[in-house]
């Protein structure tokens, strides 16, 4: 009798387990390029525009800076000049030469404002172009869960990236489980009717590249002071 409960309890509990195991769903993968999804988004190319512009805009006042430098250096070569001129007086020579100094303390001024600007402006375009990722990363992958829903699928494997071994993550991938264009497809659906002129996506601004030195002898930049910025939130 006792070997019959045994028995029959074995049985229900196979019974269980394998009901169990057929209630689980099918695992279904899909892959996406989160990469080429972020390229091909017309917010990347928008972006893109914008930091152009304001890559340029930075580049011009940097010249613009480093033209004020380029005056007060041809300032300063007068003014020694005139200290050298054995006709003046001792004292509109002594004058002179503080006035020279006086210039050369404006250089070194200037020449540390256009490398602090630089770095500034090189600092801000990166944290911009940061933010401008994060944020649209995060549009981006909840239109990868909703089109992956939309198949079926249970798994979605990012195959943009390389594994710590620096090789793909995802090795091979059937095309068929491959999502990419159709969340492109979705991500683009409320494009503007007129939308921008396309930029080369995902390409990242330089920072506005360091004017031409004004130099002169025996005269150079002062270390910039590291820039401030406030912890990114």
């Amino acid at each position: 009798m006792k070997t019959l409960l045994r028995t029959l309890l074995t049985l229900a509990t196979l019974a269980v387990g394998s009901i169990a195991l057929q209630a689980q769903p099918a695992v279904k993968l899909v892959v996406v390029d989160m990469a080429k999804v972020f390229d091909g988004h017309y917010k990347s190319e928008e972006a893109n525009i914008k930091f152009r512009d304001a890559e340029q805009k930075a580049q011009e006042q940097a010249e613009e800076l480093r033209k004020q430098g380029q005056t007060l250096v041809e300032e300063y070569k007068e003014i020694v000049e005139q200290a050298k001129n054995t006709l003046l007086t001792a004292e509109a020579r002594s004058k002179a030469e503080a006035d020279a100094q006086k210039k050369l303390e404006d250089i070194q001024r200037k020449q540390t404002d256009v490398q602090n600007f630089i770095q500034n402006t090189q600092r801000s375009l990166q944290q911009r172009i940061g933010t401008h990722r994060d944020l649209l990363l995060e549009e981006i992958s909840k239109h990868v869960v909703e089109v992956a829903k939309r198949n079926g699928a249970t798994l979605v494997l990012d195959k943009s990236g390389p594994s710590v071994f620096r090789i793909p993550v995802v090795l091979y991938a059937d095309a068929a489980y491959d999502i990419t264009d159709e969340v492109i497809k979705e991500v683009n659906k409320d494009r503007p009717v007129a939308p921008v002129a396309a930029a080369p996506a995902a390409a990242t601004p330089a920072a506005p590249a360091a004017p031409a030195q004004f130099t002169v002898p025996n005269v150079s930049a002062k270390p910039a002071k590291p820039a401030t910025t406030e912890p990114k939130k």
